[in-house]
């Protein structure tokens, strides 16, 4: 039992800094995401309504639910690095997969979402 604990955490781990075919996807906590991500390129994926409510100074807002959002998103220099969050890092597991599947080098995925950001006090921008 206890080996099986050990091997789903560490896939679960490997997973989390696994490199896709063209990138490597990046789970990095609130306190990384801000010191890594100044001067970058920083992608809300939420909906519009959400990104509203408040987002990550610098963001721009690309809908994960619309049909033209890897369009959209590719439409970046892929050489550099790209910053991703949403509510709370559900939509963005999948979003950063995909991302770095078109040719992204180095995708960071914001543990925890907007939600986590602003729990460990960070600041949002509001409209």
């Amino acid at each position: 039992m206890i080996l099986f604990i050990a091997i789903t955490q560490l896939n679960c781990k490997q997973k989390e800094g696994s490199d896709n075919q063209n990138g490597s996807v990046e789970v990095v906590t609130p306190t990384d995401f801000k010191e890594k991500s100044k001067d970058q390129l920083i992608i809300d994926i939420r909906t519009p309504q959400e990104f509203r409510q408040g987002y990550i100074e610098g963001a721009v807002n690309i809908n994960y639910f619309d049909r033209d959002f890897l369009e959209k998103i590719s439409q970046y220099d892929k050489s550099k690095p790209i910053f991703v969050y949403c509510r709370s890092g559900n939509r963005t597991s999948s979003a950063s997969r995909k991302i770095a599947a078109l040719g992204f080098e180095k995708v960071y995925d914001l543990q925890g979402g907007i939600l986590n950001w602003m729990r460990n006090n960070n600041q949002i921008v509001k409209k």
